[in-house]
């Protein structure tokens, strides 16, 4: 599986690729990322960042709505949230979205 390796910054739009799917598992009660052959099973604040990267919003934008929702400070989210966003592009499971041609 090719996978198109990015590096996480306050600029980058991430968005899961088209192999890779942010799915609520009902059987087990658990939010998994589905893709061929792998599952990931991130915890629930992983699952939150990856429900605001929508390919639209950029990772100062996703911080900005957790730092406002959480009432924490900025520098302490954007830390955390660009680590994560890293990890999960580093295993294949996030890239950025490309822009759209006219």
């Amino acid at each position: 599986m090719a996978s198109r390796n990015i590096q996480v910054n306050e600029t980058s739009r991430p968005i899961l690729p088209r192999h890779a799917k942010l799915r609520f598992d009902e059987t087990r009660q658990v939010w998994v990322i589905l893709a061929p052959e792998r599952v990931l099973a991130p915890d629930e604040i992983a699952v939150e960042v990856l429900k605001l990267c929508d390919g639209a919003r950029s990772v100062a934008d996703v911080v900005e709505l957790l730092a406002a929702k959480y009432a924490a400070p900025r520098e302490a989210i954007v830390t955390d949230v660009v680590a994560m966003l890293q990890d999960l592009a580093d295993k294949g499971f996030l890239t950025e979205a490309r822009e759209k041609t006219p």
